[in-house]
């Protein structure tokens, strides 16, 4: 597989940080093993760990154990378009739907369903993530915006990077929330205590800010609204279980009891603000709560 690199930083580091976000993470360790073995290079030339990236560097990837000869298939997919133009397409993501491919999991993902239309998506991510400028997890529902060239990609990632892409979450957090704001400021990186979860640590972490705001508050639940000003990985969900008020239904960070919450994590991408890249037009779409969560919530307010 080939990637095209969108950050300055260490090799071994910008890979991590690529397979963090997929179902089967690598350590950095194995990282550099594959790099030493020759398995990983950049611009055609073996490298060391070390080798410091440049935008645009083309790394490609040989070994087996993340590659794959088998080619991805588009799948006829209902995909909820909420705009689209020549440029871009924002779709409303439903609960359960991976969103790009990944060693072992090549079908049934939200990039299938890309592939599926008749369109042609930007390169900039690799060729396991065809238009895909930012993710959002499996069970979490709502907005995200695919680029369709490679223009359009590198300025929304710019846009996300210099916070003017501005992306807003509502979740259902265990406990009551006393501040009416807040802001949760603590950096984030892979668990030292199990590799598959990150965690608010300060090894081989990057800053990570969280704005909080309360919409209502239950006996035992909190109703609030989420933006991010960075985006790592499950970046909301770790930060609200280290302020002790993890989303509802989170299987990983929440409570033992939410693994039995058969809708998943209530948490939800609401809204997306941008600039188009192009026209310099804002785009600024909402996208209703799932039923599952409206349900839920005029649940928690029949009982007060």
């Amino acid at each position: 597989m080939k990637l095209i690199s969108t950050s300055q930083m260490r090799l071994d580091k910008y890979l991590t940080e690529y397979f963090a976000t997929t179902p089967e993470p690598l350590s950095r360790t194995k990282i550099q093993t594959l790099i030493r073995t020759g398995y990983i290079s950049v611009n055609n030339q073996q490298v060391s760990s070390n080798y410091q990236l440049q935008i645009n560097d083309e790394i490609e990837i040989k070994s087996p154990e993340i590659s794959t000869n088998q080619e991805l298939v588009g799948q006829e997919m209902d995909l909820k378009i909420m705009y689209q133009d020549d440029d871009l397409m924002i779709i409303d993501k439903p609960n359960g739907l991976v969103v790009h491919p990944a060693p072992g999991h090549y079908e049934n993902t939200l990039v299938n369903g890309l592939l599926g239309l008749d369109v042609n998506w930007s390169t900039a991510s690799g060729e396991l993530r065809p238009g895909i400028v930012h993710r959002i997890d499996r069970q979490t529902t709502g907005l995200l915006v695919v680029a369709k060239n490679d223009f359009t990609h590198q300025e929304l990632q710019k846009q996300i990077q210099n916070k003017i892409l501005h992306r807003r979450y509502r979740a259902l957090v265990h406990g009551v929330i006393t501040e009416n704001r807040a802001k949760i400021n603590a950096p984030i990186g892979r668990s030292p205590f199990d590799r598959k979860k990150m965690a608010v640590t300060g090894q081989n972490s990057k800053p990570a800010v969280t704005n909080i705001l309360v919409i209502e508050r239950f006996s035992d639940y909190t109703y609030i609204e989420c933006e991010l000003e960075t985006g790592r990985t499950h970046q909301i969900r770790v930060h609200l279980q280290y302020i002790n008020h993890p989303v509802y239904g989170d299987p990983t960070y929440g409570y033992l009891s939410d693994k039995k919450e058969s809708f998943g994590q209530y948490l939800h991408a609401y809204e997306l603000e941008l600039v188009h890249p192009r026209t310099g037009k804002i785009i600024k779409i909402t996208s209703e709560l799932p039923l599952e969560f409206s349900e839920k919530l005029a649940s928690l307010r029949e009982k007060e």
